[in-house]
């Protein structure tokens, strides 16, 4: 029977099901969902040591084109990020408070201070959102980075790229281009850093269990 796996970082609740995997010998099945047997082919990886570390850990290339095909489908849903959009149209939308940076549509050079700082996130950007650049002002279209909560970015910084997912593309209106703001894999993201696990919001896992379960309905 599947046990909840006790995490690398104390202050992080886990729900991830960690089953031991017959195939392998010292290693175990990660996974969100709780069937038993557990299913690889939707797990969300193996590991070889408990508690998970950023090296022990094999991502299932399957878990991952689902979890983006979830955020493609369903990000510019999420309330935080609708928040984000509407506070980058703001007359002040230069940053934006404790969700990282806007970032407008034409190039701007790097700047250094607007990575990192304090206990927080910080780092170059990633896919579609980091290649525009740094910080813009309101009334202006750019990018918002859909970014894993593990470690969220200190008010107005850039989350590191091994924690973007991706990004959407926002209007001047502060509205997602297409509705659905065209969501961009960064191709950077890691499942296991040292500041944690796999964590989405509240909302985008909901979405995240709920497409796993449908795809284990077809197994």
């Amino acid at each position: 029977m599947g046990c909840k796996l006790n995490h690398l970082v104390t202050n992080f609740v886990s729900l991830q099901f960690v089953f031991p995997d017959d195939r392998t010998i010292n290693s175990h099945i990660l996974s969100l969902l709780p069937n038993v047997p557990p299913k690889p082919d939707l797990a969300i990886g193996t590991t070889t040591h408990l508690p998970l570390t950023p090296d022990s850990l094999s991502a299932n290339p399957k878990f991952l084109r689902i979890l983006h095909s979830v955020l493609s489908d369903h990000a510019f849903e999420d309330a935080s990020l609708i928040s984000q959009a509407q506070a980058m149209a703001s007359s002040s939308g230069s940053s934006l408070g404790s969700g990282g940076a806007f970032f407008p549509q034409q190039r701007a050079k790097r700047r250094g201070t607007n990575y990192g700082g304090g206990g927080g996130a910080g780092g170059d950007g990633a896919g579609g959102a980091s290649s525009q650049g740094g910080a813009g002002g309101g009334g202006r279209g750019g990018y918002i980075h859909v970014y894993d909560h593990r470690n969220p970015p200190d008010y107005g910084r850039i989350p590191w790229p091994e924690d973007i997912f991706g990004s959407l593309e926002v209007d001047s209106g502060g509205n997602f281009v297409d509705e659905n703001g065209r969501y961009q894999e960064s191709g950077t993201y890691r499942m296991v850093t040292r500041a944690g696990f796999l964590g989405l919001s509240p909302f985008l896992r909901e979405k995240l269990v709920y497409r796993l379960k449908k795809e284990a309905e077809k197994l």
